[in-house]
């Protein structure tokens, strides 16, 4: 079923769950930081960097809800070329792409917007931008790209 985008305010709700769900699942299963990743997450002003939990994956998941799974395509925030998703403190990153610092970098500056604004604030206005502007224009998603290539070439000096 194709998304809608005036079905936002019923499905953010069941995204915000789908999107705890999966936090709570890299939190059980992920591995912490290293000490570059914790640098970074250091240096980007992370609160609880203890807490960010890495899993390594095959394929970022969609979620298994078909509208949910239709509103992440239609907003671009899954496809086929995926390499990462942050939530939170929980990170997926694609196995092919494990550890890369600027993919984990990239990632850790989700978790900042997310301290910064609180989760489900953060969920309601990324979402809403990725759905108005696309995944790339989505300003979010232009301050995370912004941010890991200044921490990712700050730390390479060190």
């Amino acid at each position: 079923m194709p998304f809608d985008i005036s079905d936002f305010e019923l499905l953010l709700p069941r995204a915000v769950d789908w999107a705890r769900e999966q936090e709570n699942l890299i939190l059980e299963k992920g591995v912490p930081l290293d000490a570059w990743e914790s640098k970074a997450a250091q240096h980007l002003g992370i609160l609880q960097p203890d807490k960010v939990r890495l899993l390594k994956v095959a394929q970022i998941p969609l979620p298994a809800d078909a509208d949910l799974c239709a509103a992440a395509v239609a907003a671009g925030l899954v496809a086929a070329d995926s390499v990462g998703m942050g939530l939170r403190y929980g990170l997926f990153i694609r196995d092919d792409f494990w550890r890369e610092r600027e993919t984990v970098a990239h990632e850790l500056v989700h978790t900042t917007q997310c301290e910064r604004m609180g989760w489900e604030l953060f969920l309601r206005q990324y979402l809403s931008e990725c759905l108005q502007f696309g995944y790339p224009q989505a300003p979010l998603e232009q301050e995370a790209r912004d941010f890991c290539r200044n921490v990712v070439s700050t730390l390479e000096k060190d």
